[in-house]
């Protein structure tokens, strides 16, 4: 029959001080199935080591170890993993029991990383503490439980795969008399059910349990009692271990470990998830107001006008003002002559002039102008008319009010259409009210203007025949600089110098636009480092996560994680963290959003930043995660569960 486990030349060395320390040398041994036997010896004989490369936890240095025919040699890290879950299972002298876990629990962790569904393992692991008489206490942890109990919860641990090969180390070190008597008793019952059971002592009681005794001292096979004779069990099959394969079943475990994980540390989890909550509604936040502020600046010159092409006096480069006159309403005669034009209008301007209704003065800006003024300007009448070209031809006397002028001048509820207004001594009629206006994009005040006929400002306000600026509008805004060209090269055949400026509002919008942009991806950045250093701090909280974890992690490859699970569980908690942290982050975001609105700020809710932050959230989770991951998986397993 051929041996289920077989060492061959094994030796074991560690490095110790710049030397090679040397635990087991040459060992030559064979364990059959259905073996019952001992390992016995002092302590630092090399009995754990040799339990760790009997179990795949450790590798010899030198020599051969085969299980089941198969050299372990060979086989790669998941390999050995999914050997371990398949073969082995071990029974620690500190129970290796994971304290946040309940009994039912901790027993069905190697049916995880054997593909088992969940009521399957729940199911298993009840049967199996029901028999070893802890039927009543599956929902306990660790610490509500006594020493001998902790240990029929590793035993049955043990079990959940249904390993052929039981690995026990100093199995009752731990327990009195009674529980270690039970604990042996349980060993010797799983003997004679065909299993494989390697005991590991120091105690030559404990030791004649077993059918076979194999003494070590300092490192090397002291005395073998020899087999006993072949039992009649069906031969192992010789096969590579199966390794599982990526899952959404594997994505499921994966995920409910996490949270498992995360809820064990509540505090910690909360003080992680904080820095990318902020993170994330700082981006929500800043990408909202600077869309807000965008947004109003833009419609505040669409209010202006963005098919409007202005025209004012002076060389480019040189400041316009009212004192400079080059442009007259001849000029503007000629610009509605041109294609594309739908509409043009001179202005002749003078601010701080006094109007007076009875005994009431209020000081405002008085605009002359063409009667072609609010279509050109897009400008509605609130009452009354605007006047004509009659009245333009006539240089008639008559007015058109705004709103501010309007609320000051007249009390609530008078119709100011008909009154006259006193200006610079000369009664005006009221004919019209512009409709409200509001504020420019300069923080102006709009409806602060009177307006009066072109022709009556030149001639009895101000004695100039000059205008301040030509507003002209065009049709079809596409042709724009086409139209922005023609006036040029029109006013410049009429007055034989670039004495003029012409300015297109619709650049004009777009370089607004391009301003803000900046302004706002500057907003969103300095939130994204927020988020950055959110995700640092996830990184860190994950590394301290597993240096704290490190003997769970060791137990869990013990019991058959591939370093793919290991590297996936960290992943999926760093993920979660992210995830759970945007998806508040995001509710915070709106929530301040919503106040903000609410206080009289411009903002503009939009889907865009929010799935912004939450995927970066996200990639955080997934690029700050993996470094802590790709530790965790790297651990060696009997390093790992050797750690405090």
């Amino acid at each position: 029959m051929t041996a289920l486990l077989t060492l061959a030349g094994v030796s074991k060395s560690y490095p110790s001080g710049g030397e090679l320390s040397t635990v087991l040398q040459d060992i030559d041994l064979s364990i059959h199935r259905g073996e019952f036997v001992a390992l016995l010896g002092p302590s630092g004989c090399g009995k754990s080591t040799m339990m760790n490369i009997l179990g795949c936890l450790d590798r010899a240095s030198t020599g051969q170890y085969r299980v089941a025919g198969v050299d372990v040699a060979t086989l790669d890290a998941d390999q050995l993993a999914a050997l371990r879950c398949q073969t082995f299972g071990f029974v620690f002298q500190r129970y290796h029991l994971l304290a946040t876990a309940s009994a039912s629990d901790n027993v069905a962790m190697p049916a995880i990383y054997a593909g088992r569904k969940r009521h399957e393992r729940q199911q298993r692991a009840q049967q199996l503490l029901t028999q070893l008489g802890l039927g009543e206490r599956l929902d306990y942890k660790p610490a509500q439980l006594s020493g001998g109990q902790q240990q029929r919860v590793s035993i049955a641990r043990a079990l959940m795969n249904d390993a052929p090969v039981i690995l026990a180390d100093e199995p009752t070190g731990a327990l009195d008399s009674q529980n270690g008597r039970d604990v042996l008793a349980l060993l010797k019952s799983l003997h004679d059910e065909g299993r494989t059971i390697v005991l590991i002592t120091h105690d030559l009681d404990i030791a004649n349990h077993a059918e076979r005794i194999i003494r070590l001292r300092d490192g090397q096979v002291e005395a073998d009692s020899g087999s006993v004779a072949a039992r009649q069990l069906a031969e192992p099959q010789h096969a590579l271990p199966t390794v599982r394969q990526l899952s959404l079943a594997r994505l499921w475990e994966a995920l409910h470990m996490a949270l498992v994980a995360l809820h064990a540390n509540l505090f910690r989890t909360g003080l992680t998830l904080l820095g990318i909550i902020i993170g994330v509604a700082a981006v929500v936040t800043m990408l909202a107001i600077g869309n807000g502020s965008k947004a109003d600046v833009l419609e505040r010159i669409k209010a202006m006008g963005t098919n409007l092409l202005l025209v004012r006096p002076g060389a480019p480069g040189v400041r316009p003002s009212g004192s400079i006159a080059t442009l007259t309403s001849d000029d503007a005669e000629a610009l509605a002559q041109l294609p594309n034009v739908d509409g043009v209008v001179p202005t002749r301007s003078a601010s701080g002039k006094t109007l007076r209704l009875g005994n009431q003065d209020y000081r405002s800006e008085i605009q002359g102008v063409w009667p072609s003024y609010p279509q050109v300007k897009d400008w509605p009448l609130g009452q009354g008319v605007f006047f004509g070209a009659q009245e333009e031809a006539q240089q008639a006397a008559v007015i058109v009010l705004g709103q501010t002028v309007i609320d000051s001048l007249f009390p609530l509820g008078v119709n100011p259409i008909g009154q006259y207004v006193m200006v610079s001594n000369i009664p005006f009629e009221v004919v019209g009210v512009m409709a409200r206006k509001g504020a420019n994009s300069f923080g102006q005040d709009q409806d602060d203007v009177a307006f009066i006929p072109l022709s009556t400002a030149q001639s009895r306000l101000m004695g100039q025949r000059y205008v301040n600026s030509i507003t002209v509008r065009i049709r079809d805004i596409n042709q724009s600089a086409l139209t922005e060209q023609l006036i040029n090269d029109i006013l410049l055949a009429r007055h034989v110098k670039q004495d003029f400026q012409v300015r297109n509002t619709a650049s004009l919008v777009e370089t607004i636009t391009e301003t803000q942009n900046t302004l706002t991806l500057l907003l969103g950045s300095v939130a994204a480092i927020s988020l950055l250093v959110g995700g640092i701090g996830v990184m860190n909280i994950m590394l301290v996560s597993v240096t704290e974890r490190t003997r769970e992690i060791g137990l869990r490859m013990a019991t058959g994680a591939p370093m793919g699970s290991i590297l996936l569980q960290f992943n999926v908690e760093a993920v979660v963290v992210c995830g759970l942290g945007g998806l508040i982050g995001i509710g915070v975001g709106l929530l301040a959003v919503w106040v903000l609105r609410q206080s009289g700020v411009s903002v503009v809710y939009s889907l865009l930043p929010p799935l912004l932050a939450f995927g970066c959230a996200f990639v955080t989770g997934c690029v700050f995660g993996y470094l802590p991951a790709r530790k965790a998986a790297h651990l060696d397993p009997v390093t790992a569960l050797a750690a405090e």
